[in-house]
C-alpha cells in the first residue's frame, strides 16, 4: 500500500482517508474563484452585452458541470486519478501516459498564467525594483513548496485562501463600480471587438475544462456521489457565474479587459494581496494535479515510481519558467486550444466507464481487495480512443457553427461508441466461428 505521503499517486485512495464534502468543496471553490477567471469574464464582458456574455457563461458551465461530474463519480468509487483511471477508460498503458503528459503540460501552462499574473503585481508593488522575471521565480518557487506537503496542506490553504479572497475582491469590485449605476452597466454596450455565443461559450470552457477532466484528482477523496455533485455544482457557481458577473460589470464599467491591471493599480497593496491569494489557491492545485498526471506517466513508461515532492519540484520549476517567457500574452489563443482538446478525452472516459464497460468487472474485482487490475488487463494503446479524441479535436477546430468544445465531446463520444461497438461486435462473431469449427 503507499503511503499518505506519497498522496496515493500510483494506487487507490482507500475508503478511511476520503474527505468530508466541505473540506473537498472549499478546494475545488478556491480552484475557480480566481482573478484568471476574472481575466476570462473581463474578456466576455469587453466584447458582448452583458446577457450574452451570461448566456455564453451558462452553455460554458454547462459543459465543465457535465464532465467534471460524470469523471469525479467515477473517480469517488474507484478512488483513482484522471490520469490513473485513463488506462481502464479507453486508453490503455500508454495511452493513459499520453492523457497524463497532456493534464501536466496544460496545468503548467495556467499555472504560469496565473503566476506571471501574481508577478506582475509584485512587480508593480515594488516599483519596479523587483524586476518580472525575479517577481516570477520568487512567486512560482514559493507556491511549490507548499504544494509539495500534498493533497491535505491544499485543505489548509483554500481554508485560509478562499474567504480571504472573497472578502478582498469584494472590496476592490465595489471600490471600483461604487460611482456607476448597475442597471447602465448592465445595458451598456460593448466597445471591445464582437465574438461569437459559441466562441465566447468555448472560452467559459476551455478556462476550466483541464480542472474538469481533472475531477478524478479531487473526487477521488470525496465519500460518495452526492459530495461530488455538490463540490463541482457549487464551485461552478461561484466560480463561473458569480466571478464572472463581477467581472462582466467591471469591465463595462472601466471600459477594459485588463481589469487585472485596473484593479491591481486602483487597490495598491490591496489588490496585491488578492493577487497573491488567488495564486496561491488555484496554482497548487493547478500543480498538485500536474504532479500526480507525471507522476503515473512515469510509472507507466518505466514501471519506476518517483517521489511526488520530487516531480512537485520539477514541476514548479517548469512551470515559472513560463511565467517568465510570457504565456500570459497568449492566454485566448491558449484557452481555445484546451476548449478543443480536452472534451474528447473526457467524452471517451465517459462512454467506456457509464455506456460500453469494457474495463469495469476487473475495475469492481479489484477495487474489493483496495488493489489495481494487472497491468496486463489493459492494452498498451487504446487505438479506439486515441483516433476517437483526434476527431473530435479535429471536428472542433474545423467546425465554425455551434460551440466547439461542445461539438469535439460530442464527436469524440459517438466516434469512440461506433468503434467499441464494432470491436465487441467483430469479437462475437470470432466467437461463433471458433465454436462453429
Amino acid at each position: 500500500m503507499e503511503k499518505t505521503g506519497n498522496d496515493y499517486s500510483c494506487s487507490r485512495v482507500p475508503p478511511g482517508e476520503r474527505c468530508g464534502l466541505f473540506t473537498v468543496a472549499i478546494i475545488r471553490i478556491g480552484a475557480t474563484t480566481a482573478l484568471g477567471q476574472f481575466l476570462i469574464g473581463a474578456m466576455l464582458g469587453h466584447s458582448l452585452t452583458f446577457y450574452q456574455a451570461l448566456l455564453a457563461t451558462l452553455l460554458g458551465s454547462l459543459i465543465l458541470e457535465f464532465v467534471s461530474f460524470g469523471l469525479g463519480v467515477a473517480a469517488s468509487r474507484e478512488g483513482l486519478s484522471t490520469s490513473l483511471l485513463a488506462r481502464w477508460c479507453g486508453f490503455g498503458q500508454m495511452g493513459s501516459v499520453l492523457i497524463g503528459v497532456l493534464i501536466a503540460v496544460s496545468l503548467l501552462g495556467w499555472f504560469g498564467v496565473q503566476n506571471a499574473m501574481l508577478a506582475k503585481g509584485l512587480d508593480f508593488a515594488f516599483e519596479g525594483k523587483l524586476g518580472f522575471a525575479w517577481a516570477a521565480v520568487l512567486s512560482g518557487m514559493t507556491i511549490t513548496l507548499l504544494v509539495s506537503f500534498g493533497f491535505r496542506a491544499l485543505g489548509w490553504i483554500a481554508f485560509l485562501a478562499v474567504p480571504l479572497f472573497f472578502l478582498v475582491v469584494g472590496w476592490i469590485a465595489l471600490d471600483l463600480v461604487w460611482e456607476y449605476n448597475p442597471i447602465e452597466l448592465i445595458f451598456s454596450v460593448p466597445s471591445g471587438e464582437p465574438m461569437s455565443i459559441g466562441f465566447a461559450a468555448t472560452v467559459v470552457a476551455g478556462g476550466c475544462i483541464v480542472g474538469a477532466v481533472s475531477a478524478a484528482d479531487m473526487g477521488r477523496y470525496c465519500q460518495n456521489g452526492k459530495h461530488v455533485f455538490w463540490m463541482i455544482t457549487s464551485s461552478i457557481l461561484v466560480g463561473e457565474f458569480v466571478v464572472n458577473i463581477v467581472a462582466i460589470l467591471i469591465a463595462h464599467a472601466l471600459d477594459t479587459s485588463d481589469v487585472l491591471t485596473a484593479m491591481t493599480h486602483t487597490a495598491g497593496w490591496v489588490g496585491l494581496l488578492a493577487l497573491v491569494l488567488s495564486a496561491i489557491k488555484v496554482n497548487d492545485l493547478n500543480l498538485y494535479s500536474s504532479s500526480l498526471a507525471i507522476v503515473n506517466a512515469v510509472q507507466g513508461i518505466s514501471g519506476r515510481q518517483y517521489g511526488y515532492k520530487t516531480i512537485t519540484l520539477v514541476l514548479g520549476i517548469c512551470g515559472t519558467g513560463l511565467s517568465v517567457l510570457g504565456i500570459l500574452d497568449g492566454i485566448q489563443h491558449f484557452l481555445i486550444l484546451l476548449g478543443v482538446v480536452f472534451p474528447p478525452i473526457a467524452g471517451v472516459m465517459l462512454c467506456d466507464y457509464y455506456i460500453l464497460r469494457t474495463s469495469r468487472a476487473i475495475l469492481d474485482h479489484s477495487r474489493a481487495h483496495n488493489t489495481l487490475p494487472p497491468s496486463t488487463s489493459t492494452p498498451a494503446i487504446g487505438w479506439n480512443a486515441i483516433v476517437a479524441c483526434l476527431v473530435g479535436t479535429a471536428v472542433g477546430v474545423s467546425v465554425d457553427c455551434g460551440i466547439a468544445s461542445l461539438n469535439s465531446l460530442l464527436t469524440a463520444v459517438m466516434v469512440y461508441g461506433v468503434l467499441g461497438l464494432a470491436k465487441l461486435q467483430l469479437a462475437k462473431v470470432q466467437s461463433v466461428k471458433k465454436q462453429c469449427d
